[in-house]
């Protein structure tokens, strides 16, 4: 491990001796690949700096143990090759975790696609909860969120939302959240008072690159319709939203959330590659099948993951049985105290996997 983070140290300085080449800063796109692969060495770089810096100090204090005549500043060495020691090891198991092989699809934007399940009005009420928790959570990242269609139930609900999330590291945290959302809570509606549980089913998938999928004009239908919902004088009176149906799948994709029926057709057009993508990865990656199966869960859609009960303010993932007594933090879009256990189980089931 020490020889492989020597290297990546090696190759670290080299980027930066790059970046720093007057020809390089000129050309946008060499920069931007130095600049792409120095973000991902970063913080491999900076552990593993720290990890020789207390790496030193524990062999200055081993030293002094051994060579200390005095029983006090034996004793003080003693404690400090302890807490050094403790430190030593909790700094190696973080390498271990940045050197595990990354998901391709960790940088990437996001395609959400949150749907109203069982429960009618009060589904849809709870659906359109998660959209505005996650779009809570974009604001605090500084991530980007655009809606690219919904349907609205006329009572603040909505059936379906597709919205567009764009900003560095976006799927790699949101990719967790895929699955089956359940609630339980008194409906304003019931007058008996009685919880009823609803669900509502989220999808995350990361957008494709260009070059990986290709879709053909011959293969699109394209409808165009009068948008619907607030937007000004265009909406009901020009053509601007836009339906995509793939031929060959018969996916359907619609977009009104732009001016234009060109801008609105491009966005429309992002949303059905990563639908595509996503129908590939599924079809031919059995690694990914495996992971189904695995404890954290797989981001299908059918799994039931979480459950939001309103009465004891508290939220469970069933999937590492985690509860937060703190409903209200997270429907304001605090999801990392969430995230963050769930990421670290994740990456302790991967870590056992490498290590055999």
């Amino acid at each position: 491990m020490l020889e492989r983070l020597q290297e990546i140290a090696r190759k670290h300085e080299l980027l930066l001796a790059k970046q720093a080449d007057p020809e390089v800063a000129v050309d946008r796109v060499r920069s931007r690949e130095v600049a792409v692969k120095l973000a991902e060495l970063a913080p491999i770089v900076r552990v593993y700096r720290e990890y020789k810096s207390v790496s030193d100090q524990l062999e200055g204090a081993r030293e002094i143990v051994a060579m200390a005549d005095d029983d006090e500043m034996r004793q003080m060495a003693e404690v400090e090759v302890e807490e050094l020691s403790s430190r030593l090891d909790a700094v190696e198991q973080q390498l271990k975790v940045l050197l595990l092989p990354p998901d391709p699809n960790d940088r990437r934007n996001v395609i959400l696609e949150i749907r109203a399940g069982t429960g009618g009005d009060e589904a849809a009420l709870f659906a359109a909860e998660l959209l505005r928790m996650y779009g809570r959570y974009a604001e605090e990242k500084r991530w980007k969120m655009s809606m690219t269609d919904t349907s609205d139930t006329g009572l603040g609900g909505i059936k379906e939302a597709v919205a567009m999330i764009e900003g560095e590291g976006a799927f790699s945290r949101l990719k967790y959240e895929s699955g089956v959302h359940r609630v339980q809570r008194v409906p304003a509606t019931e007058a008996s008072g009685r919880i009823h549980t609803s669900a509502a089913t989220v999808a995350v998938m990361p957008e494709a690159e260009e070059v990986e999928v290709t879709v053909e004009e011959k293969d699109l239908r394209v409808d165009r319709f009068c948008s619907s919902g607030p937007g000004g004088q265009s909406v009901n009176t020009t053509y601007s939203a836009v339906r995509l149906t793939h031929l060959p799948t018969g996916l359907v994709v619609s977009c009104q959330d732009e001016k234009s029926q060109i801008q609105n057709k491009a966005k429309a057009l992002r949303v059905l590659k990563a639908r595509l993508k996503e129908i590939e990865e599924r079809e031919r990656d059995a690694e990914r099948a495996a992971d189904r199966r695995s404890k954290i869960g797989s981001g299908d859609r059918s799994e039931k993951i979480r459950t939001y009960n309103f009465p004891q303010g508290r939220v469970t993932d069933h999937r590492i049985g985690l509860t937060v007594h703190r409903l209200h933090e997270i429907l304001e879009g605090n999801l990392d105290l969430l995230l963050e256990p769930l990421i670290e189980e994740f990456q302790a089931e991967r870590l056992k996997e490498e290590l055999g």
